[in-house]
């Protein structure tokens, strides 16, 4: 049974801040992919940042790039998504996913909404 669970949404003014953390329990950390995704009131879920687990290589959303920042923690099984110059539109549930479709091909396709598991969600607002 995979478990994840995030922490670290709260309530920062624009330019701020915020960590992210995705524990992840019952899951072949070596192997596959993992992602953080977001979803605003009446919007679609929207791959955020992407991450390949055996050679770490990452993937961003265009309108994050440069300001956010994916990572893993192999020894703690943690994922984690470090987002500075926080801007009102980041304004979202943010979702740690694990085990998705495009995990074997090592492309862009690792921020499609294609996860067999995805945590409860963790909620961030940016104020103006």
């Amino acid at each position: 049974q995979v478990q994840l669970v995030e922490s670290g949404g709260a309530a920062v003014q624009a330019g701020g801040s915020l960590r992210l953390s995705c524990a992840a329990a019952g899951y072949t950390w070596s192997t596959y992919c993992m992602a953080w995704f977001r979803q605003a009131p009446g919007k679609e879920r929207e791959g955020v940042a992407g991450i390949y687990l055996s050679g770490a290589t990452t993937y961003y959303a265009d309108s994050v790039k440069g300001r956010f920042t994916i990572s893993l923690d192999n020894a703690k099984n943690t994922l984690y998504l470090q987002m500075n110059s926080l801007k009102p539109e980041d304004t979202a549930m943010y979702y740690c996913a694990a085990d998705g479709a495009y995990c074997s091909t090592g492309s862009r396709g690792v921020l499609k909404p294609t996860y067999n598991f995805w945590g409860q969600g963790t909620q961030v607002t940016v104020s103006s």
